[in-house]
């Protein structure tokens, strides 16, 4: 099966092509990054075209490799605050790349399936306990407003035209080769010495985690359950919650020593204090979590020491 990923060569998108290609797939990215034949061939892709979603890059990769079955698009803005600092920058790279793939798929490959890669900052705050794949949705930052535009996309595209398409919305996802937000932060504070982190918030946020190996073959197993209705979204969580508290405390646990791990108290605005996903994706889809939080974090402690030695 020939498949496509967008985004492949970021944190999500490294490993999900490993997956893929271990189970067979014929796996083609496109993206940002120069990546060499060796490193290529190790990551699992057959093919890889550095540069922009638009559809000459399309049209040039459907011409190396064929048109795929299905897309997996992970392109787009990354995080909460590169989005406050270029908003723009973020809405070009989620609204309008998910715009000129939905057109190419449109005109080129209207058979192809979309699975697109969204996030739990749909929703924003105000919500506790468990969230629905239906709850109300009201993101606090570009980055959610951006990632919810997204979808709207993807929706009109399969009412209008009938492109098949999954909105995937991941909620807190780590795991190695991660190198922003709260592990990667402790972790980089810890290695440079630091004995006593003071971080923002109270601990007490709540936050779905998921550990990106599983992400991954969560991917995979979509694609491979048939799409009864042309749209289609996903809440990709455990359903399980661990406290912001308890995960610093974790990374300080793996990483050995004496270490002090406090809370300022102070609360970004629009922050939510819960951000956890109900459990209703297990009861579709032939799919468990398999690595849990206190195993994960500390393949993440082991991960970052390997690359600083």
């Amino acid at each position: 099966m020939k498949v496509w990923v967008t985004g492949a060569n970021g944190f999500i998108g490294r490993h999900l092509v490993r997956v893929l290609a271990d189970r067979g797939y014929s796996v083609h990215g496109i993206g940002h990054g120069a990546i060499g034949d060796a490193e290529r061939h190790h990551s699992g892709l057959a093919h890889w075209l550095n540069g922009e979603i638009d559809a000459a890059n399309l049209n040039a990769l459907a011409e190396r490799t064929g048109l795929p079955s299905t897309i997996f698009h992970l392109a787009g803005g990354s995080s909460v605050g590169l989005s406050l600092a270029q908003p723009f920058e973020d809405f070009s790279r989620t609204v309008a790349g998910t715009a000129r793939l939905l057109e190419w798929l449109r005109g080129t490959a209207r058979d192809c399936r979309l699975i697109a890669v969204s996030s739990a900052a749909v929703y924003g705050a105000g919500h506790e306990g468990a969230i629905a794949v239906d709850a109300a949705t009201l993101p606090m930052s570009p980055y959610g407003q951006h990632k919810l535009m997204m979808e709207q996309l993807c929706r009109s595209y399969a009412v209008s035209f009938s492109l098949r398409s999954t909105v995937v919305r991941l909620f807190s996802v780590y795991g190695p080769n991660l190198r922003k937000q709260l592990p990667w932060d402790i972790c980089s504070r810890l290695q440079a010495g630091e004995r006593t982190l003071v971080l923002g918030g109270t601990g007490a946020e709540v936050r779905d985690w998921t550990d990106v190996r599983d992400v991954a073959r969560l991917l995979a197993v979509i694609d491979g359950k048939p799409q009864a209705e042309a749209f289609q979204a996903i809440n990709a969580g455990s359903g399980f919650g661990t406290t912001v508290a308890r995960v610093s405390a974790r990374i300080a646990e793996c990483w050995g020593g004496t270490i002090s791990v406090q809370f300022s108290g102070i609360v970004r605005a629009g922050d939510p204090t819960s951000l956890l996903s109900d459990d209703a994706m297990r009861r579709t889809l032939p799919f468990d979590w398999r690595i849990p939080v206190e195993q994960g974090l500390g393949d993440y402690v082991s991960w970052f020491k390997d690359q600083i030695r």
